[in-house]
């Protein structure tokens, strides 16, 4: 088998998962319940987290706060509540795992869209008792919006309403229906206690009436990598290398991340904006060089021309252009203090490129609850709208429907340099 072979492999086996929820619906406690269940807690965790509740012993994991091993920063340990995203890492022998666990309340919306952009799946954790909250909306409309492809809505608690079934089908039911209206194509729902742990990693004794699988079995059996190798081939480029050693006195080497698809040796490229087209020399990576890259390798790409590519280009097949154009539309995210407004000027950083660009519209602002669009003339905080963009110059992109890498962009303040939006091309 060859080496990029072995690497897909590696790649299929790494899920990116993102976890979102209202305040106080156990999310922290879940997450902590997968690290111990799965042995991602190690023992001195343990030990620590149980000093705190005046026990020595790390013989037994019942009687531990499972949120206190996910709660880091002292503010969280105080209130009880996720703030900053922290990134968790666990496997079983199927798979291993990055989760993003991001922050409920809603003052920290924004750093729940940084920590679902990369994701490929989400589970939105809901309280049975409260059942579907605002927040739970705003977050599920905004996975809807990022393409995340597999959502996991882990109705917890289901322990506080003696595991009756109808409430489990009442939330599942309103869901369902919320979701549907955003075209969400994969949506599982299932009740668990994440505290009791049953449904999490095991079956637990009290669910029966539930068929479907464990939340760990679901993660364990989910596409890691949704085709991103069969898209078209986009490589924006970050660095130009010309190391110019007596070694290697006119070597030119394009530097970056594939976005998606494939590439291989002697295929043909464009570059743009400058429109120039080679072929593929050589894909140099660190272990050595391959007749064949795919999404998401980091390699090194050298042609048989010298044709002009600086860094914030793009290289893509010859038949398979991306679009351009100095007006674009896109769905926002607005997590900047300030409200959002016409005629604001922003940088657009998309890929490894950036443009400056003018606010020519507010399409609309969309209402969480009922998913309608209402007429705006400014964003506020953590609200989500369609808005229309003047760029001083031509950028090269692709639907985010059609590309979530080079379909998305962020919107940086052009006076404090802040994160202040995330964009999605329509």
């Amino acid at each position: 088998m060859s080496e990029v072979n072995f690497k897909m492999i590696d790649e299929m086996e790494l899920l990116r998962l993102v976890t979102v929820g209202s305040v106080d619906d156990g999310k922290s406690t879940l997450i902590g319940r997968l690290l111990v269940d799965t042995k991602g807690a190690f023992e001195d965790q343990l030990l620590a987290v149980r000093k705190q509740k005046g026990k020595e012993s790390v013989a037994s994991a019942a009687d531990i706060d499972l949120a206190m091993l996910t709660d880091g920063l002292s503010a969280e340990r105080e209130q009880g509540i996720t703030i900053d995203v922290a990134y968790r890492y666990f496997a079983t022998p199927k798979r291993k795992f990055i989760m993003a666990d991001c922050p409920g309340h809603e003052q920290y919306t924004r750093n729940m869209v940084t920590g679902a952009s990369t994701a490929s799946a989400a589970i939105i954790l809901i309280d049975a008792r409260n059942g579907v909250m605002p927040q739970t909306k705003r977050h599920t409309h905004i996975l809807g919006l990022l393409g995340i492809p597999h959502l996991i809505v882990a109705i917890n608690k289901m322990d506080m309403v003696n595991f009756d079934q109808a409430i489990f089908e009442r939330i599942r039911t309103e869901m369902n229906e919320y979701c549907a209206k955003q075209g969400v194509k994969d949506l599982i729902c299932i009740p668990m206690s994440a505290l009791e742990g049953d449904m999490v990693a095991v079956r637990g004794d009290n669910l029966d009436w539930y068929e479907g699988n464990t939340l760990l079995h679901t993660l364990e059996t989910l596409p890691a990598l949704d085709g991103i190798d069969k898209l078209p081939f986009r490589f924006p480029v970050q660095l130009v290398n010309r190391p110019q050693t007596p070694e290697l006195p006119d070597y030119r080497g394009f530097m970056g991340t594939i976005a998606s698809g494939t590439i291989k040796v002697g295929d043909k490229i464009i570059a743009v904006p400058s429109g120039n087209s080679s072929t593929v020399k050589e894909i140099v990576t660190f272990d050595g060089n391959l007749q064949e890259a795919f999404a998401p390798q980091s390699i090194t790409l050298t042609l048989n021309d010298e044709i002009d590519v600086s860094r914030g280009d793009m290289i893509t097949h010859v038949e398979q252009k991306t679009l351009d154009a100095k007006t674009l539309t896109a769905n926002i995210c607005w997590i900047g203090d300030e409200p959002l407004s016409i005629k604001q000027r922003f940088t657009i950083k998309h890929t490894t490129s950036s443009v400056k660009a003018v606010v020519a519209n507010i399409n609309f602002k969309t209402d969480i609850h009922t998913l309608e669009h209402d007429d705006a003339d400014a964003l506020v905080m953590n609200e989500i709208g369609r808005v229309t963009f003047k760029l001083q110059k031509p950028l090269h992109y692709d639907a985010y429907a059609d590309n979530r890498t080079t379909g998305s962009f962020i919107l940086i303040d052009t006076f404090t340099n802040n994160t202040v939006g995330a964009g999605m091309i329509v």
